[in-house]
């Protein structure tokens, strides 16, 4: 029988236009994971193409086989060990020389290759020519010119990565990079004490496995050690006395006379295959930057662009927003006609609805910051974000590299943390892992959302953006803070590769935005419903209240009243039957907001208090403060909860305008949710980067003493100033 299945794995440089050529290949039908045994994000995608079944699987970005970070160690890994059917390597065709030193790695080893010259447009927009076929000759690689955002040559890519798969041929031995005569003598020695030994046994064949150990290469050691066991002695030896040799013979580490061989190699094939045209093209790239990256307006620029994305989630997402507010009001209304009175009843419409209901509403806010974000990565802004900042950075100690974690924490904080990783410098990683919890992630945007938006209306906006201003400025001072005392250490040099831009393809962008919007809708049917059903529970109960008014009296003397005015017919009836209803229901929220303030969660409440009054933050939004430690979210629903906001579309917005909370409170509580503790997810997160409990327990009494004072500050200082 014919293999019906192939898997394909698509290597490459970061910014070669990889991830796009994914999306562009898989469409929607991606599976996103992490990578046996780390936290980094593995992406693949299942389609059929030609008959046969292909599984896409897209690697992180590296620029070669000498791994240093784990997603360089995880592609390597992949390629070697898993053995896909093919790799299709995407070479950014306006920069073949870079490109070519992974190319050059791949045709080292055994496995089908095919490199697709990505970005075709681009190049021949600098007057770049390429001679493919002489390039496929020369390699003895199939090479497919593809331009991965406007879907062009993908198809054919394709086909050919079949065709390869299908084949049986042997891998040509011509591929092979010949070295210098006495690597070559060293090369020889190495491979065949291998092959006496375990050649066999090893993912790997025995002349790359050799030219790594002449390399000093720890993974590729640390194979021999596992698979030769006591022969592994003898082999490590002799590549340890031919690195000697090659170092005494060359005046250098065998690792850099190999590398500068292969660039050697590359320079012959670069004459051979690259013009470039004598007419004189403008690099667009390079004169947008001469705006955007400028020292004196590139900044306002920034900020610009920042206060624009807040301002488009703000406005844009308030029509789809009242929609689903309102459907979310229908439903609770309805059920509340349909369902009668029981502790079900209560636990569906004042646990169930009003938790989660209050926060899915802001799913089109989720989104649209999302597909802003989106937006900055795909065109390339986001390299100069962290190129513009890293003056600023070099304040605290760190530089501009460090900032695309922080910038990242808009989004999520958890995998801006994970992020930080990328960084060489240990002191350099935790600095950035501590400060990134001050960028306001997008579990936070709901409160603000219903803060703002209730205390400052067409100004919302530009609160939402000062808000996350302050947590950008609060970081920088701490990270200063932190250089100088805890984590002193030297600036690290800085030098960050600026891609060209692009225009995004707004398929790549809804990609995009969907896959970390799902995070939020599954956080809905899971922490923030078990958090909505918890908070009601301890707001519900106990149920024997004893209330300090006779509620059902006053609200069968309405009725009685309304009755006689109905049968005396002097006013339409429809109207007496509206008034009677609003008054009811203001009594019945009235007993609520007893029965809440009553309840185990109320007397929680009013024992904390203390804590918060000094910040304007009453009882009740001390208490969804202290649930917003699982998730920010919850903080929403448990308002909603305290409040009884259930029964009325924008009833929480109401039910804060009369419970005594003024503007200078709701910015206060604005502020401190900002600063305050991370959320569970990040916490672990911190614990799982860093590998000390001692940073994650400092990370949650810092980042809560900072909220403390700076919301008392607001607080204090605005009724001082008599705002």
């Amino acid at each position: 029988m014919h293999q019906k299945s192939f898997t394909i794995a698509l290597a490459g440089n970061p910014n070669s236009g990889k991830t796009t050529t994914f999306n562009n290949i898989t469409g929607t039908r991606q599976k996103v994971g992490n990578w046996p045994g780390v936290t980094v994000e593995k992406k693949e995608g299942k389609i059929s193409k030609f008959g046969y079944d292909l599984t896409i699987i897209d690697l992180p970005g590296t620029y070669s086989l000498t791994p240093f970070s784990i997603e360089e160690i995880i592609a390597r890994n992949f390629v070697l060990e898993e053995c896909p059917d093919v790799v299709i390597d995407i070479i950014d065709s306006s920069n073949l020389e870079r490109s070519l030193y992974l190319a050059t790695q791949l045709r080292e080893i055994d496995c089908k290759v095919i490199f697709a010259l990505n970005m075709a447009d681009l190049a021949k927009s600098r007057g770049i020519k390429i001679d493919a076929k002489k390039l496929s000759e020369l390699l003895n690689v199939p090479v497919i010119f593809t331009i991965g955002n406007k879907n062009e040559g993908i198809n054919n890519l394709l086909k050919e990565a079949v065709k390869l798969a299908k084949s049986s041929s042997e891998i040509p031995q011509e591929r092979k990079v010949r070295y210098n005569r006495d690597i070559e003598n060293s090369i020889s020695k190495v491979q065949s004490l291998i092959g006496l030994k375990i050649a066999e046994k090893l993912p790997y064949n025995s002349r790359w496995s050799a030219i790594k150990l002449l390399e000093d290469d720890e993974i590729v050691k640390k194979r021999i050690f596992e698979k030769a066991g006591d022969k592994a002695e003898k082999i490590l030896k002799e590549a340890l006395s031919q690195r000697s040799y090659l170092r005494d013979r060359f005046d250098d580490e065998p690792e850099i006379i190999m590398t500068d061989e292969r660039y050697g190699f590359i320079a012959g094939i670069i004459k051979e295959v690259h013009t470039t045209s004598i007419k004189e093209r403008i690099d667009i790239s390079r004169n947008i930057d001469l705006v955007l990256t400028n020292r004196f307006i590139g900044f306002p620029i920034f900020f610009i662009f920042i206060w624009a994305m807040f301002q488009i989630t703000f406005s844009f997402g308030a029509y789809p927003m009242e929609w689903i507010d309102t459907g979310v009001g229908f439903l609770s209304s309805t059920l509340d006609g349909l369902l009668p009175e029981s502790l079900f009843k209560d636990l569906l419409l004042n646990g169930i609805i009003a938790g989660v209901g209050s926060v899915i509403i802001f799913m089109p806010n989720i989104m649209i910051l999302f597909f802003c974000i989106a937006i900055f990565e795909d065109t390339g802004y986001m390299a100069r974000a962290a190129f513009l900042m890293d003056k600023i950075m070099h304040l605290i100690g760190l530089h501009g590299k460090s900032f695309i974690p922080m910038l990242m924490g808009f989004g999520c904080n958890v995998p801006a943390i994970i992020a930080a990783r990328t960084l060489e410098s240990e002191k350099d990683r935790i600095l950035t892992i501590l400060i990134t919890p001050f960028m306001s992630c997008s579990a936070k945007l709901p409160i603000y959302i219903v803060l703002a938006g209730t205390f400052f209306g067409v100004r919302a906006g530009s609160v939402i953006f000062s808000i996350y201003l302050v947590g950008i400025v609060l970081s920088i001072l701490t990270g200063r803070l932190f250089r100088s005392t805890l984590l002193k250490g030297a600036d690290a040099p800085f030098v960050m590769e600026l891609p060209p831009y692009r225009v995004p393809m707004l398929k790549s962008l809804l990609i995009h935005m969907w896959d970390r919007s799902k995070m939020f809708l599954k956080k809905m049917g899971g922490i923030i419903l078990i958090g909505s059903v918890v908070v009601w529970a301890f707001s519900a109960f106990p149920r024997n209240t004893e209330y300090s008014f006779d509620y059902n009296g006053e609200i069968e003397k309405v009725k009685a009243s309304y009755e006689t005015g109905i049968k005396a017919g002097n006013v339409d009836n429809k109207i007496l039957e509206k008034k009677k209803d609003a008054d009811i229901f203001e009594i019945t929220k009235a007993q609520r907001a007893e029965q809440v303030e009553k309840s185990y969660m109320g007397r929680m409440g009013k024992t904390i208090s203390p804590l918060f009054s000094p910040l304007g933050i009453d009882w009740r939004g001390g208490v969804a403060l202290l649930t917003g430690f699982v998730a920010k979210e919850i903080v929403v629903s448990t308002m909603a909860v305290l409040h009884a906001a259930e029964e009325e579309s924008d009833a929480l917005k109401n039910a804060l305008l009369s419970s005594g909370m003024t503007p200078l409170s709701a910015l206060s509580m604005m502020v401190f949710v900002l600063l305050y503790l991370p959320c569970l997810a990040t916490v672990a997160a911190i614990k799982r980067e860093t590998g000390s409990f001692k940073w994650m327990f400092f990370s949650i009494a810092y980042n809560t003493s900072v909220a403390w004072f700076a919301a008392f500050f607001v607080y204090q200082g605005g009724k001082f100033l008599g705002a």
